[in-house]
């Protein structure tokens, strides 16, 4: 089994307690990191040296960090730009070690900031509303259905737990060709049907 790769800072702290003389069990034990792992990392490394050294290194994470919609191949030319020339599969290791890792793209709907900020204040301002309150709620909301195929999927990079910071989601609009839009509804009684809907048809017409 190939161990899974570290963070450098987790990788420096194992090296720091072998060398003071903590066994491969009790560091693995106090870092509750696998124990064959430890002894991987506290072993002399051997093959090549990295074509990549630090400085590079941190140029990479951070155009990726900057541009997280870029693909290997712009990062590649990124790089030979700079002068470094690599594989592909080079860059995609470096970007796992420091914690980025290519994702399917979540699509969330395009807001003015004026609708996030109204938002926000709506769910501070009800946060401790009673149950009964949303009892008497009916959530409702449009989707746009591709009729022909499907919209192709983008992937960014990024960070565990970061999905839906917005620099890593795509904006979608409620409009355009090819598509139908369907409106439904739920309570906390259960879902609603969803309606057939003309583009431009006001929300009263809903209820």
């Amino acid at each position: 089994m190939v161990p899974r790769e570290l963070p450098k800072h987790q990788r420096d702290l194992i090296v720091k307690r072998y060398q003071s003389g903590e066994g491969y069990k009790r560091i693995s034990k106090v870092l509750d990191i696998p124990w064959n792992t430890v002894k991987t990392w506290t072993l002399p490394r051997t093959g090549h040296p990295s074509k990549i050294d630090e400085k590079t290194r941190r140029k990479l994470v951070r155009e990726a960090t900057k541009r997280p919609t870029a693909t290997l191949k712009e990062l590649q030319e990124y790089l030979a730009s700079t002068g470094c020339v690599v594989h592909v599969t080079t860059i995609s290791h470096i970007l796992h070690m420091s914690g980025l890792w290519g994702r399917v793209v979540r699509q969330k709907p395009f807001l003015m900031k004026k609708n996030i900020q109204a938002r926000l204040h709506f769910a501070k301002t009800h946060l401790k509303s009673p149950k009964s309150m949303w009892e008497k709620v009916l959530w409702s909301d449009e989707t746009k259905v591709e009729l022909f195929g499907h919209n192709s999927k983008k992937y960014v990079w990024r960070k565990n737990n970061t999905a839906h910071h917005q620099k890593n989601t795509i904006p979608t609009v409620k409009h355009g060709g090819g598509s139908i839009m369907l409106w439904g509804c739920f309570s906390s009684a259960g879902t609603g049907f969803q309606i057939p809907v003309n583009t431009g048809t006001k929300p009263s017409s809903f209820c």
